[in-house]
């Protein structure tokens, strides 16, 4: 199928950060031939997740406020705002309130991850 439409609605399997109100699920599956991935997160008010960036990302917020703390300082986006991060970014995700968001990865995080010194990171998410 060349062109697709995804909802929030259209995950069947969401893993979730620990025992916080993080969130994640892709739509576009590593398995589905396409170079990216795209998914959906939900992070409720104050969860943090500290991260390496393995790939370039777009966080595309649709509700709520959502901060990137980075050694350069904190960048801050609330609802129609899109922030981008570059592979080798180290990183904390911020929810400063309940948010929602669309990310956006090149090449497909989960690959990027798994095949790099950050896979340990992976141990921490869990099937909600």
């Amino acid at each position: 199928m060349s062109v697709e439409h995804f909802t929030s609605d259209d995950p069947s399997t969401w893993f979730q950060r620990l025992d916080q109100q993080i969130f994640l699920a892709d739509v576009l599956a590593r398995d589905s031939g396409a170079a990216m991935s795209v998914g959906f997160a939900r992070y409720g008010k104050g969860e943090k997740n500290p991260w390496k960036m393995t790939y370039d990302e777009a966080l595309v917020i649709t509700s709520g406020v959502f901060t990137v703390e980075c050694p350069s300082g904190p960048v801050t986006a609330r609802a129609g705002e899109v922030i981008y991060l570059r592979a080798g970014a180290e990183v904390v995700y911020s929810a400063d309130e309940d948010t929602e968001l669309v990310y956006v990865t090149y090449p497909h995080w989960l690959a990027a991850t798994e095949n790099s010194e950050e896979a340990r990171r992976l141990e921490d998410f869990h099937e909600a």
